[in-house]
């Protein structure tokens, strides 16, 4: 018996013998369906079901003539009738594709694998941190001050409360409460909203973990992720490289990710000055570093909509380093304008303790060695109020934050991971 298959392909010989492909959580199934063995009415039965529809069948295990293994029904029942035709030869159109999910699911096989490797990715992670001894938790996702990263939120209103609540854009400052609270390895998984664009790599909500852990640093979080990433790819595909087809179209030539570890590791300043052939000022907040980036940025062409240093900083470096990431490879150490929430560098005060990993030339991941300095937080939320006049995606003073870190933050390193674009 085979309960609830939906029909692939169908296709008769002559009027007394017809074959089914059924699909199921991915396997197919072949079913032969001979009026000889039949116990229904053949020729209605046969007629009323067509490609597309979910079907019930009844009968006995079998080989055809060719050897395949098939289902000899002796009853067949219509479950659920499909009312549109499916498209013959794949789904191909992205817009179709993407809001059309359900459909990209029936006609694309391989589209399955992407969510089964997304549950599997998930679970993997979990049980990774576990073991290291990380708690999970769940923290708010209405924000009265939308803190953590520097983005866009959306904005709600709560009617109780007579006033303006936001969607979070990362979970970030109440995870570092947590371990101020006496939780030395915590994590979450969830969703963030971030209303900004909308392209192949973003969306305005999306599935991140983050995790934050005491007494390590930015160096102790680079091993863990080579170690997690490199661990996960060789136990979910074989292999440390892989390869990926970014346009969906398996029979195209595919690109080869190499998951070895160690990681390439790129300091972001000394690497572009190597590029660029040029020395950047040691202090990016001396007046005269922002006339620097700007005739360096129309140099090559760069025009951000809102230009500030660390804008202007984070084009030159999507557009001179990023596009060199394929295989994994840490860009790090980010100047203090570009890193709000991270330490200063123990061996460059105007550098902080960050890195962030880029995969296929796409960030994956975004870490540092968290400030525990309340006095520099709150300098650090000050100037970033001060960029809001040219930058409205800086942050605000969050002051329950900066009061938490006055009952002592131990030395602490965050990370964060999307989830969407390692799947």
């Amino acid at each position: 018996r085979l309960p609830g298959k939906r029909v692939q392909l169908k296709r008769e010989s002559g009027t007394k013998l017809v074959f089914f492909d059924l699909m199921a959580d991915g396997l197919k199934v072949q079913v032969m369906a001979d009026a000889s063995s039949y116990k229904g009415d053949f020729a209605a039965d046969m007629s009323c079901v067509k490609r597309g529809d979910i079907i019930g069948v009844r009968g006995f295990p079998g080989k055809s003539k060719r050897g395949e293994l098939s289902l000899f029904p002796a009853t067949v029942e219509m479950l659920a009738p499909c009312l549109h035709a499916l498209p013959k030869r794949g789904l191909t159109d992205k817009e179709t594709r993407y809001r059309q999910r359900y459909l990209d699911l029936i006609v694309n096989r391989h589209v399955r694998d992407i969510f089964l490797t997304r549950t599997r990715a998930i679970n993997y992670l979990r049980r990774y941190l576990d073991m290291l001894s990380f708690v999970e938790v769940e923290t708010p996702i209405l924000n009265m001050i939308p803190g953590g990263a520097t983005a866009r939120p959306f904005v709600s209103y709560h009617n109780d409360l007579q006033r303006k609540l936001y969607m979070r854009i990362a979970p970030e400052l109440y995870l570092k409460m947590l371990v101020v609270g006496g939780i030395d390895r915590v994590y979450e998984i969830g969703r963030l909203f971030r209303n900004e664009g909308i392209d192949m790599t973003h969306n305005p909500e999306f599935t991140t973990c983050e995790a934050y852990w005491a007494y390590a640093d930015y160096f102790d979080l680079m091993k863990f992720t080579e170690e997690l990433l490199s661990s996960m790819v060789l136990e979910l595909t074989g292999s440390y490289k892989i390869t990926i087809h970014p346009d969906g179209d398996k029979t195209a030539e595919g690109k080869v990710i190499d998951f070895t570890p160690p990681f390439v590791r790129l300091p972001m300043i000394k690497t572009l000055e190597q590029r660029l052939g040029v020395t950047f000022p040691k202090d990016l907040m001396q007046p005269g570093a922002m006339d620097f980036l700007t005739d360096l940025a129309k140099k090559h062409g760069i025009e951000p909509d809102q230009p500030t240093p660390a804008k202007l900083l984070d084009k030159l470096v999507g557009e001179i380093l990023e596009p060199e990431c394929v295989n994994p490879t840490f860009i790090t150490d980010h100047p203090v304008i570009m890193s709000p929430l991270a330490k200063n560098h123990r061996d460059d005060p105007f550098l902080t303790e960050r890195f962030e990993l880029f995969v296929n030339t796409k960030e994956l991941c975004n870490a540092y060695t968290e400030l525990n300095d309340p006095k520099m937080q709150r300098e650090r939320f000050t100037e970033q109020m001060a960029a809001k006049k040219l930058d409205d995606e800086a942050m605000d003073i969050d002051e329950d934050f900066c009061t938490s870190l006055e009952y002592g933050f131990p030395p602490t390193a965050g990370w964060g991971l999307g989830i969407d674009r390692l799947c």
